[in-house]
């Protein structure tokens, strides 16, 4: 009963997390950049792809070190009672951003990283002129750098999670770890399939700014109710 309420939190915390507007508004912007970039379809195809996939992984060794220390240094139930603050506070804020969108504090990647992801397009841009195979690198380049830039807007979620996996052992913890990431870049995967079909970026952005609002109650309201559980479970540890 304990594993399959735990598989449905991370499923759960998964979907919530890979809905958010942070991550659809940077690869929005990144896919735009990619069709003027790439002339031919399958290239920018394949950059999507390859910046998808570096992004599950980033995530997952982000994951995966975090899991680690806190096993191997015992501090599991501070960990816990941290992830559980983070997620409550987080759900307020996300909450706030719905009545009040851009006021006061709100999630979002790490000062100056927009102008530096924009600093490596134009760098895939040049890549793809002078070497076009090392402008791939570069797609993958943004995904590490994006991962890293967007943590302090989409990592409430995925604290919650390693918190909550973390009171178990590091071996059952990695296939829900695999499986959280998995679910993260599904969306990607999918916006990634509508440009190559001919859906226009334009069309795609303000349609994330028209339920970003939405998307953020949604996560808020989940991010509260998942602090709440991991508060409660914490008073049992």
């Amino acid at each position: 009963m304990v594993e399959q309420l735990t598989l449905g939190i991370v499923v759960a915390a998964a979907l919530a997390d890979s809905i958010n507007p942070c991550v659809f508004g940077v690869l929005i912007f990144l896919l735009a950049y990619m069709v003027t970039v790439f002339k031919n379809k399958l290239k920018m195809l394949l950059a999507g792809f390859i910046y998808t996939l570096v992004v599950y992984a980033t995530y997952l060794l982000i994951g995966l070190g975090i899991f680690a220390v806190a096993q191997s240094t015992g501090i599991v139930k501070p960990f816990y009672w941290f992830a559980a603050i983070v997620a409550i506070l987080a759900g307020v804020v996300e909450i706030k951003d719905y009545f009040w969108y851009g006021r006061w504090f709100s999630l979002q990647m790490i000062p100056g990283g927009a102008q530096k992801i924009k600093k490596l397009s134009n760098s895939m841009k040049t890549m793809e002129k002078k070497h076009p195979v090392l402008s791939l690198g570069i797609a993958a380049l943004l995904g590490f750098v994006v991962v890293l830039f967007e943590f302090p807007c989409t990592g409430a979620p995925y604290l919650a999670i390693l918190a909550l996996i973390s009171v178990g052992d590091f071996a059952s913890g990695i296939p829900l770890l695999l499986l959280y990431n998995l679910i993260f870049i599904l969306p990607l995967f999918v916006i990634i399939g509508m440009v190559y079909f001919g859906h226009t970026s334009h069309k795609l952005e303000k349609w994330r700014k028209k339920h970003r609002g939405l998307m953020r109650l949604g996560i808020g309201l989940f991010l509260l109710a998942l602090g709440t559980y991991l508060v409660y479970t914490a008073m049992h540890l």
